[in-house]
């Protein structure tokens, strides 16, 4: 062949059109599907490294119960959620869990119903992608076996572009992590049994309020806690607080105190400590009396007080960032 034979077939490529779905299960260094002979990483794989690195400051922000959402994936320590796809794939329901054993991203169980993680080992700036991800590998997965999510798709869908956010969705909150097995589970070895009970001793006792949305009553070790995810943006939830901890109108019942907040996902979750002996049961109403003085503090346009000022900043420096 001569040299400009050789110019010609090298400048000669073909175009192949590739489905994200058939590139979840491929690894770094296998062959493209496209057929160029090269490893995927250096072919269609090359952008994929980009799509860990984008960062989105509110993932779940358009999802029905977005703040219940957030504490699943951040404080719960177990619970349920179930979805339903819209799309090709309408019908098919898809069960959100806080954790999977060995925090893995999902499971096709036997029975073929589909379980998903929130709580993994790996995770990118867009944890709605992730779980479009996982859900898009469980799709493709045989029944009894873990999905394998494979390197994160670039344009890939989010949970957003997958579930049918129209309709609302059930929250449940579970003592324990009984979940992580289906029904008629064989256990000779009764490895199974002891790997729960592990797991089910180290979840800290959790009950999701009724009155409210997305308020979890919790007790870690002697201690006893209200967080509460809320949707409003950071800088308006803060001065509506000020206003309230300013008037002495923070606290939940006689002896708590709303001791800071976490930064979870774009929005904020205030965290009060309970007195010893609280139940969940106890700050139900005063958390809905809550919610109505808020909403008036939200709605309030009046700069703040040199003393609302004050407390701002206080509430401001307690907060904590969850990663």
């Amino acid at each position: 062949m001569g040299k400009k034979s050789r110019q010609r077939a090298k400048n000669t490529t073909t175009t192949v059109t590739l489905d994200p779905a058939d590139l979840v299960d491929v690894g770094p260094r296998e062959p493209c599907p496209c057929g160029s002979g090269k490893r995927f990483k250096q072919c269609h794989g090359k952008d994929l490294a980009q799509a860990a690195d984008t960062f989105v400051v509110r993932p779940f922000e358009g999802l029905p119960s977005e703040c219940d959402l957030i504490a699943f994936r951040e404080i719960v320590p177990s619970g349920t959620v179930q979805v339903e796809l819209t799309g090709e794939n309408a019908g098919t329901v898809v069960n959100l869990v806080t954790l999977l054993p060995m925090a893995m991203p999902g499971l096709v169980r036997d029975d073929e119903t589909i379980w998903i993680g929130m709580q993994t080992h790996a995770s990118s700036g867009d944890p709605s992608r992730d779980l479009g991800h996982a859900i898009t590998a469980a799709l493709k997965t045989d029944p009894g076996n873990p999905i394998q999510v494979g390197d994160l798709m670039k344009d890939g869908p989010r949970l957003q572009d997958l579930i049918d956010t129209s309709k609302p969705i059930e929250i449940k909150v579970h003592e324990g992590f009984d979940y992580w097995v289906g029904e008629n589970v064989e256990d000779p070895t009764g490895e199974v049994a002891a790997g729960l009970e592990r797991a089910n001793a180290a979840a800290a006792p959790t009950v999701r309020l009724e009155s409210v949305e997305a308020a979890y009553w919790t007790k870690i070790g002697d201690r006893i806690y209200l967080r509460w995810v809320m949707p409003h943006t950071e800088d308006t939830l803060l001065d509506a607080l000020a206003r309230l901890h300013a008037a002495g109108g923070s606290a939940l019942i006689d002896g708590s105190r709303l001791i800071g907040s976490f930064r979870a996902l774009g929005v904020l979750a205030p965290v009060w400590e309970l007195p010893a002996g609280t139940e969940a049961a106890d700050v139900e109403k005063p958390a809905a009396d809550f919610a109505t003085a808020l909403e008036k503090a939200l709605a309030t346009e009046a700069p703040l007080t040199t003393e609302e000022r004050a407390a701002r900043a206080g509430l401001a420096s307690r907060q904590l960032t969850i990663r």
